[in-house]
């Protein structure tokens, strides 16, 4: 896609202290204010949480490794010491680009000078929103609590119909999406069922779970190179994960997915398969791609104002001929580049395109099992422990407040060591969606049928009904 500005651009007239605001405490955001601090400008942050959220670690309190408070931290704290930047917990409703004003959820109306977008995306279920109730995805930490919830929830109630009936219903964790976060929670969840609980529970096999990545294209994490791709699959299968490609979901119901016209019992399901923009990029008016992105230049402003930057997932930005990804490094280099336009601006000088600095890509997979795409300090393509080591280093490196990494470490530490993860919290309702018996009763699932040639479909080894717990 051709640029769409080949003048650098530039915003003149401003006054002697210009007003910035910075719309999301995300990467993007949290990255563009730090960059703002020490400037002569006034900044305001506006965001609908009060936390910044490490998204990277998001997995590892979804599946009982860490706790929220581990990986998230308030942003009023991070910028406590920036005596320019204001903090509101607020979120945006509307925007007039052409009268440079923001309106809030709270009624308030706030001018700016210049507006950094940085909301990042949200889950996208391809015009099918009705199977967010069955499959939550991963992007807050109100969702990694929930999917924690369903996932132990499951655990919990095989014990308890093992005990009352000496049976209970299959344990598959259907997964839907190879792409890094599909990949780290189907690891993640293949660890706690065969290494980390398998000794808490005294009438089920948790290691007899099954745990089930689907994926519609025909290689999981395709943005990699196809042999990071191939020895993913390999350390996948080794957790015991069964890896589906070319398999599209038609359906997601409780209790059951549809792939291929073929029904798939699964007491949790989990989506990762999509992502969508924030709708504040729709508010400028501006042409968007067709996941809702806001196509800008490579100077990261949308067509006709230079005023404005979007950063992050929430901007479409070709560089090479490719889109640049959305994921952490590139949004904070583009918060970062926003702030340093500001700052060229108020100096009279012409603003420099954006460059990705591309460092690499990794993904964790399990215990000593993850890949990693190295580009910088040198191009290698590492999988297993070297690559599971790289990772828990950057990680914590990245990690925001001396606090968070300590805990961070202390917790990685103490699971590795003692096989026990501390975080092992049900919160919120009793209820799991597609359970029956939670009801008294099973669910009569007639449609589809259940086709016998199917590969997903195929009864557990039986268990030896272990001595009830006397009434």
């Amino acid at each position: 896609m051709a640029e769409i500005l080949v003048t650098p651009p530039s915003v003149k007239n401003l006054p002697p202290r210009p007003r910035v605001v910075v719309v999301g405490g995300g990467f993007a955001g949290l990255s563009a204010a730090q960059a703002l601090a020490d400037m002569a400008v006034d900044v305001t942050l506006i965001d609908r949480r009060n936390h910044h959220t490490f998204q990277p670690l998001l997995y590892q309190v979804a599946m009982a490794v860490l706790s929220p408070a581990d990986i998230a931290q308030p942003i009023r704290s991070i910028l406590s010491k920036k005596k320019n930047i204001e903090v509101l917990m607020d979120e945006v409703e509307a925007i007039e680009p052409d009268h440079h004003r923001l309106h809030l959820r709270s009624g308030a109306e706030i001018e700016y000078d210049y507006l950094i977008l940085g909301t990042g995306s949200t889950h996208s279920y391809f015009g099918k929103d009705e199977w967010a109730q069955w499959a939550p995805g991963l992007k807050t930490i109100e969702d990694a609590t929930e999917i924690r919830r369903r996932v132990l929830l499951a655990f919990e109630l095989a014990e308890r119909e093992m005990v009352e009936t000496g049976a209970h219903p299959m344990l598959n964790f259907v997964i839907i999406g190879g792409g890094p976060t599909g990949v780290e929670l189907a690891g993640a969840i293949s660890d706690i069922s065969k290494l980390y609980m398998r000794h808490d529970f005294r009438h089920i096999d948790t290691s007899k779970a099954r745990v089930i990545l689907l994926e519609g294209s025909p290689r999981i994490l395709a943005a990699y190179p196809e042999d990071l791709s191939k020895k993913a699959v390999e350390q996948l299968t080794q957790l015991g994960v069964e890896v589906h490609t070319g398999q599209s979901v038609m359906d997601v119901q409780p209790g059951y997915v549809v792939v291929g016209g073929k029904r798939l019992d699964a007491v949790v399901t989990l989506w990762a398969a999509g992502v969508q923009a924030s709708p504040l990029g729709k508010m400028l008016g501006v042409p968007t791609d067709k996941r809702g992105c806001t196509i800008v230049d490579i100077y990261l402003n949308p067509p006709g104002h230079p005023e404005i930057f979007v950063c992050g997932d929430l901007a479409h930005v070709e560089e090479d001929g490719r889109q640049i990804p959305g994921v952490a490094q590139p949004a904070m280099q583009m918060g970062r580049h926003a702030a340093q336009m500001i700052d060229q601006d108020m100096a009279g000088k012409t603003r420099t395109k954006f460059h990705y600095w591309d460092k690499g890509d990794m993904a964790t997979i399990g215990r000593h099992a993850a890949v990693a795409n190295v580009r910088w300090p040198l191009k290698a393509h590492w999988s297993g422990t070297l690559a599971w080591l790289s990772w828990v280093s950057v990680h914590l490196f990245f990690l925001v407040g001396f606090r968070n990494r300590f805990a961070v470490f202390f917790s990685w530490a103490w699971t590795y060591l003692t096989f026990n993860r501390g975080a092992r919290l049900i919160t919120g309702s009793p209820l799991l969606p597609g359970w029956g018996s939670q009801q008294g009763i099973r669910p009569q699932l007639t449609t589809p049928p259940i086709d016998s040639t199917s590969p997903f479909v195929g009864a557990l080894p039986a268990e030896e009904p272990k001595a009830a717990v006397p009434r």
